[in-house]
């Protein structure tokens, strides 16, 4: 028999850990090779982990909602012989820190009775309650420590961060940590609503929501928000669309809807203006070079989440139609990578599809805009022609341009999206595809 160790695979570039959201397998659980084991979820994406190999689970090394880095081993699957299997890492290629405290811990089993925190309400891992007894940080201490985890949980670069700096604070610190402790603790602990006729139902967040709740909050608290407005006569383009759209679905195996169109659109215009196409970081902007769309589509829960065009400008329009397709439907299917939403510079949302006119969408982190593309509906319009004004069925949508004041001022922003509707309006209704 060999023993092979699973690891978190590379998830995507910029994405360095997960948190483990579901176990699929029990240890003594027989798993076949390419057969998930778990689930994860990053800060975007849920995802499965594969066994690499044939064997049988002999040891599960994380629990449900612990954080995982990319490379770490999460569990260990008993192989027959026969099958290669990775080797352990050698005591020279691991890290000095992790050597460190892994030595540290195997002379505080050998010197000192195991710390006792089990009183904690507060849930540590394994690897965290190891390195405080090997360090000798009391259950008071380990509760004091701001966690950065999910949910404000404590990992190991937290405490390893804290045992580095506890000294040079000042001796006093420690001492009276258990007087301040348990109050924060009770107040921060958020009490579950509970329903007064007892008719109402009362439903925890799911993690996405709880995501996007935060990141919605954070970006309002970060942002100086501002939106510009314009009616936009796509008449052109209906035509056309309908024109050309059962060619195109025939020639291409793809249905052509107004998206691709938009965000043609939308991309020629931050070529014109890129000072729409930035990022800020503190007091510092960063100038993007590549032009990526975000495009909020829906996931199989209803949640919302923002796939990614990369460089989007060099796309024709067949190819951004396959893009926006591609990305949606797998959207719609739960089966995004990582990466399909890393490195987006701006962001675009259809609220039309839900028959809203216009909305105030609020700007994608770190990105400085967002725009809305309300419904196309038929309305009256005055037509200006060489022979008089007339009124006229002419089909028109609004576009609503949220952006960061912090940066961007009104010139540019109104600018930014009177060229997207410039380049809508102009479409041509003879054009090839």
């Amino acid at each position: 028999m060999a023993k092979f160790e699973l690891k978190l695979p590379k998830m995507g570039e910029s994405v360095a850990e997960a948190t483990v959201t579901n176990w699929l397998k029990n240890v003594g659980d027989k798993i076949e090779q390419d057969e998930a084991v778990l689930e994860i979820a990053t800060d975007k994406v849920d995802s499965e982990v594969p066994s690499e190999v044939s064997g049988t689970l002999v040891e599960i090394l994380f629990q449900k909602d612990d954080v995982v880095q990319v490379g770490q081993t999460i569990a260990i699957i008993e192989t027959e012989g026969g099958v290669v299997v990775a080797e352990a890492p050698k005591a020279e290629t691991v890290s000095t820190p992790v050597a460190e405290v892994a030595k540290t811990v195997e002379v505080a089993k050998e010197t000192a009775a195991p710390a006792d925190f089990s009183g904690s309400d507060k849930f540590f891992s394994p690897l965290v309650k190891n390195i405080a007894a090997a360090e000798g940080v009391s259950l008071a201490e380990l509760e004091s420590i701001q966690g950065s985890g999910k949910d404000g949980r404590v990992n190991k670069e937290d405490l390893l961060n804290y045992i580095k700096n506890r000294g040079s604070k000042p001796a006093t610190a420690v001492a009276e940590a258990p007087k301040s402790v348990s109050a924060p603790v009770q107040a921060s602990t958020q009490a579950v609503p509970v329903s007064v006729n007892g008719a109402d139902e009362v439903v925890e967040m799911d993690r996405m929501r709880k995501l996007i709740s935060k990141y919605m909050v954070e970006s309002v608290q970060t942002s100086a928000h501002v939106q510009s407005f314009i009616e936009v006569d796509v008449t052109n383009i209906v035509k056309w669309r309908d024109k050309v759209k059962n060619a195109f679905e025939k020639r291409e195996g793809e249905k052509l809807t107004f998206t691709p169109i938009f965000m043609e659109a939308v991309a020629k215009a931050l070529r014109d203006f890129p000072g729409m196409n930035i990022s800020v970081e503190g007091e510092y902007i960063v100038k993007k070079k590549n032009i990526n769309l975000g495009m909020a589509a829906a996931l199989p829960n209803g949640n919302l989440i923002v796939p990614v065009i990369k460089n989007a400008d060099q796309l024709n329009l067949v190819g951004m139609a396959k893009a926006v397709n591609d990305l949606g439907n797998r959207a719609k299917a739960g089966k995004l990578k990582p990466d399909d939403t890393q490195g987006g510079t701006y962001t675009v949302t259809n609220v039309g599809t839900f028959g809203s006119v216009f909305g105030t969408p609020i700007i994608n982190q770190p990105q400085v805009g967002i725009l809305a593309l309300g419904a196309i509906r038929k309305v009256p319009a005055v037509i200006e022609t060489p022979e008089g004004d007339f009124i006229g069925i002419r089909q028109k949508m609004f576009l609503s341009h949220s952006y960061d004041h912090r940066v961007v001022d009104g010139a540019l922003g109104g600018s930014f999206v009177k060229r997207v509707a410039d380049y809508l309006e102009a479409w041509d209704i003879n054009r090839d595809i």
